[in-house]
This record gives C-alpha cells, structure tokens and sequence, in this order.
C-alpha cells in the first residue's frame, strides 16, 4: 500500500466532504430570497425565509446521523467497504441536488441534502483508517493534515459555488460528484479490502446497537464526551456568530464577511500541516492549552472592539488546529480497544451536535446581545480547559481516574 496516495486520497475525500456541506450556502439565499416565486420557495405556501432555515439544516442533521453511526459500522464491515459506500453514495446525493434544483421539488433537495449530509459523515472512517495504517509518527501529521482538509472545505465549497455557478446553479454539484467518483477511485487503489469482522450482524443491527453514543455506558469516555462538547459549543459560537458580530459591531457586507473567513481558514490549515509534531507533554495537557488559548480568542469577540476582535476570528484558526491534533491522536491512543471508528465517531459526533445545540441557543441569545452568545461559548471553552487539565492531573493518581 502506498502511504502517501492513502493519505493524499483522504485528505482530498475530507475536503470534499465539508466542501460538499457548505457548498449551498451561498446558493440557496438569492432562490429562497430573492422576491421571485419558485416552486422551492413557495412550497405549502410556507414563508421562503422558514423554508431556507429547514433547507440549512438538514444537511447538519444527516451530518450528525452519519458521524455517529458510520464510524461503529466501518469497524465492523471493513474500511474500504464503508469509505467506498459513502463517497459514491454522496456523489449521487449531489446529483440529486442537482435534480432537485432543476424540477424545483423541495421535498427532493430536503431529502438530497439530508442523504448527502448522513454520507459525508464518514470524517470518522477515514481518520480511523490514518491511525491504523499509517505507520510511526508520520501518523499523527497525517491525522493534522487531514484535519486540515476538513478546515479548508468550509472555504472551498462557497468559492466553489462562487466561480462555477456562471454555468447555471447545478454545475457546482456536478463538479463535487465527479470530484467524489474521482477519490472513490484512489480508494479503491489505495486501500486494500478487509473481511467482515466475526459475529457482525446486519447493518442496522450495528448502527443500532454501537452507535458512538453506546461508549458513554464508560466514565473516561463520558468525560472526553463532556469536556470535548463544551470546548465544541465554544467552537460553534464562534463559527455560528462571529459573521452576526461583524455586521452589528463593524456594519460588514458579505464581502468583507467572506475576506475575514477566508483568513481565519488559511491560517487554521495552514497551523494543521504542523500541528502533528511530536511533544513529550500528554495530550490532554496539551490539549487543555490549546483550548484556554481559543476561549480566550473568543472572548476577545465578547468584550473586544472591531480591530481585536477580527485578529482573534483570524488568530483563532491555530489553536483550534492544534487542539484537535492533541485530542484526536491522544484519544486514539487511549481508547484503541473500543474501536478507532467508534472512538473518532464519538469526537465527531459531539462536534456536530454542539454546533446544532449553540445555533438553537444562540438564536434566543442574540435577541439580548451578539456579544452574549460569544462569551457564553468563551466561557465553555475555558472550562473545557480547565477541565482537561485537571483530568490529566488526576490521571497520575491511582484510583482518582476510571479506566
């Protein structure tokens, strides 16, 4: 097997995969907002504005279906088998999209999207199959790198929409599932094929029963789910608020929005190509370090001014690169026996929901104050730093720490 197709294939596959989530937001505004009346805007007669927000949100709930099962079913029917299933798969959710978009059916694009988005929930799979394949400590820089491509898509899929909408509003998904088809190749030639794992049962019988959720029945496990949300909700407020933050405290267009993301982007991958150094320091020490330095970005939003606050968006992108690289390869590490699928599912999971759970919150919370939001999820993350430190701590004490 050669190393660097392998991780070159799930690093493009991870980039599409959140190039594909975010590829219709800049799409979707002007046919739900534009005045004109269409047959996706006018569904039941329902306000377009009403209609927007279930078409933005059920790609996040598909998303966070497929990170919680996806993972515990590749452990169970093979990498390949599972990596392959869902790229194709998610290759015809565009082609769908497409469809829909085209015959202007709105139950269509709700199912489309939704498909779309439970199959793109593979990130699980395919940091699994980094920390089983890859070999030594090129395997925690892989692990950052594909993290990066993760970062990266939410740039792509809106520059993607961007450039090749001129050819009429389906191109761009035709792109992402030829795209798609194209990495499910390098799959197929990277990544040899596994048996089924003894005493598997159908499909639906493991999604069922070994979900990521299923591990929280483990202490250590409930704690990197409750430490790792909180630092999450913290994420989100500031993926989820900081655009409403620009417009109330700097009055900015899309634009300037777009210019300040882009920034905050780059620098996130850019930090990720180097955040898989080795460090003697545990994890979960590291970890707590990289979160107090986020927390403290985003509550640079809360209590800052504009010039600040755009440097800690920006600034943001590298601790968060370098917290994830910690957590992941230290959980890794840590929790092997209960399946790396499952284990990166469960991280993957929590991030999804936390980003559902602040947008719900967030929305009640910027009625009193933008500002609220963020120090809310500054403050979340600053105990999840807090937190992990202490749970390292208590780790080097025998009996404080279950296993």
């Amino acid at each position: 097997m050669n190393d660097r197709l392998l991780i070159a294939t799930l690093c493009g596959l991870g980039l599409l995969s959140t190039t594909g989530a975010s590829l219709a937001y800049p799409l979707l505004a002007p046919l739900f907002a534009d005045g004109g009346s269409n047959g996706l805007n006018s569904f039941l007669g329902l306000p377009p504005k009403l209609l927007l927000g279930i078409a933005l949100m059920v790609n996040p709930v598909g998303l966070l279906i497929g990170s919680a099962v996806l993972g515990p079913l590749s452990d169970g029917f093979g990498r390949r088998r599972a990596l392959l299933t869902t790229t194709i798969g998610a290759a015809l959710g565009h082609v769908l999209t497409a469809a829909a978009l085209v015959s202007e059916s709105y139950l269509l694009f709700l199912g489309a999207r939704f498909f779309t988005g439970l199959l793109e929930g593979n990130g699980a799979v395919m940091r699994a199959i980094v920390i089983e394949r890859i070999p030594g400590p090129l395997r925690n820089h892989a692990l950052s790198w594909l993290n990066g491509a993760f970062h990266l898509g939410w740039l792509v899929g809106p520059l993607l929409a961007g450039f090749s909408m001129g050819g009429g509003i389906t191109l761009p998904f035709y792109v992402a599932a030829g795209a798609l088809l194209l990495g499910s190749s390098c799959v197929a030639a990277s990544l040899p094929a596994t048996a089924v794992a003894p005493g598997t049962d159908s499909w639906w019988a493991v999604a069922r029963r070994r979900h990521a959720f299923t591990l929280l029945g483990h202490l250590p496990l409930r704690t990197l789910f409750t430490v790792h949300f909180a630092y999450a909700c913290g994420v989100a407020s500031l993926y989820e608020f900081f655009p409403l933050w620009l417009v109330d405290v700097g009055g900015y267009d899309a634009r300037e929005i777009a210019l300040v993301n882009m920034g905050m982007c780059a620098l996130m991958t850019s930090a990720a190509l180097f955040a898989g150094r080795a460090s003697e320091r545990e994890g979960r020490r590291r970890a707590a370090l990289y979160a107090a330095v986020a927390a403290a970005a985003i509550l640079c939003l809360g209590f800052g001014n504009l010039v600040l606050g755009i440097m800690a968006i920006i600034a943001f992108g590298v601790p968060h690169a370098y917290y994830n690289a910690a957590l992941q390869t230290w959980s890794a590490d840590q929790f092997a026996h209960h399946g790396q699928g499952s284990v990166m599912a469960l991280l993957s999971t929590t991030f999804c929901l936390a980003n559902i759970v602040m947008a719900l919150v967030g929305a009640v919370l910027t009625l009193i104050d933008t500002r609220v939001v963020l120090v809310l999820g500054g403050v979340l993350a600053a105990w999840a730093a807090f937190a992990l430190r202490n749970w390292s701590l208590a780790s080097a004490h025998p009996g404080m720490e279950g296993r």
